[in-house]
């Protein structure tokens, strides 16, 4: 709640009592609720956070590195995807084998790098992916603060906030490179989402890519079409795909909720991966997810470098069952 100081007079002691009180009221009737930010055993891992701004409310799990839940307060629906089968497990940097959490977090691009900077090109790198980080929270965010990778010689922190009284979640990830040699890297979030009606990515005017897009893999996403601008797809039950684009923004359509992801793509920079800054995975059953991605301008890093991404995540209720019209209609207003 914000204070203002206003000019008034001097009032006698019992009507300057009033009047604060009626300013504090007005104040919390224009709905700009606190933040609050609370503790919580989160499935199993304990020293877990749930932030909520009375509209929407976020779960970080540090445990595993990751911010597992973005709903509406009161809501038992998650658009993230979580791991049903891996409540509470916990973190294993030196496996052989990825441990699929779900959730929201960040990996170092570009991904074929990853066997030249490490041991091996998968699973992801351990400080990014594999090892719990540390929490720490002021009025208003939940901070995590990663290890530092002993490959990459990076250590990884995020920001997590809501805005208040809006349906919006802001990330700032930032990479400081803390040892070892120079190399090429660029931020890179992750966010699984679960079963989707729909996928949409709204397309720029213009795009070097054919058609607008870039095919990742040796099959396109199911159902994939571009009319207007407009590029949707659903997610196919037998294959994974994956599609790259110049956009900045993705949009997940689920079957009561819309989560739109926000992150500006910088004109003129390098991007990896054929120049793309907004991927869409789709995995194939028995886990029925997709995976919205934006990636950030590759930057050589030495050591005292460090290099930020912000993403803006907005929740909407669906109205009806015109997914697309509701989402040109989101489009058209700035968050």
């Amino acid at each position: 709640m914000k204070w203002h100081v206003l000019d008034m007079p001097i009032l006698p002691t019992r009507n300057l009592i009033f009047g604060l009180v009626m300013c504090v009221s007005a104040s919390q009737s224009f709905g700009v609720p606190d933040i609050q930010i609370k503790k919580t055993n989160h499935r199993g891992w304990e020293g877990s956070y749930q932030i909520g701004n009375g509209v929407v409310q976020a779960v970080v799990v540090p445990a595993i590195g990751r911010v597992m839940q973005f709903n509406f307060e009161g809501d038992t629906i998650n658009p993230f995807w979580e791991n049903p089968m891996l409540g509470g497990a916990k973190v294993q940097p030196q496996s052989s084998d990825w441990i699929n959490f779900g959730g929201d977090k960040t990996w170092p691009s570009p991904q074929d790098d990853w066997g030249k900077v490490t041991p091996r090109g998968w699973p992801p790198p351990q400080a990014f992916d594999s090892m719990s980080v540390s929490a720490t929270t002021n009025a208003h965010s939940i901070i995590l603060d990663s290890p530092i990778d002993p490959h990459f010689g990076i250590k990884t922190h995020r920001e997590i906030t809501l805005r208040p009284g809006k349906a919006v979640m802001d990330i700032v990830t930032t990479y400081e490179k803390v040892s070892g040699p120079a190399l090429k890297a660029g931020v890179w979030i992750i966010t699984q989402l679960a079963e989707p009606e729909l996928v949409c990515i709204p397309l720029p005017a213009t795009s070097q890519l054919t058609n607008g897009y870039f095919l990742m893999g040796a099959d396109a996403p199911e159902g994939l079409k571009v009319k207007d601008g407009l590029l949707t797809h659903i997610r196919g039950t037998k294959k994974p795909t994956k599609i790259g684009t110049e956009a900045s923004t993705l949009i997940w359509v689920g079957p009561g909720h819309i989560v739109r992801i926000d992150s500006p793509r910088i004109p003129s920079a390098i991007y990896p991966d054929s120049g793309t800054s907004a991927q869409v995975y789709t995995n194939p059953d028995p886990l029925p997810y997709v995976e919205l991605e934006m990636l950030a301008p590759l930057n050589d890093l030495k050591v005292g470098s460090k290099i930020s991404q912000t993403n803006t995540y907005t929740l909407y209720h669906r109205t009806g069952t015109d997914a697309v019209g509701q989402i040109r209609s989101i489009l058209s207003h700035k968050n």
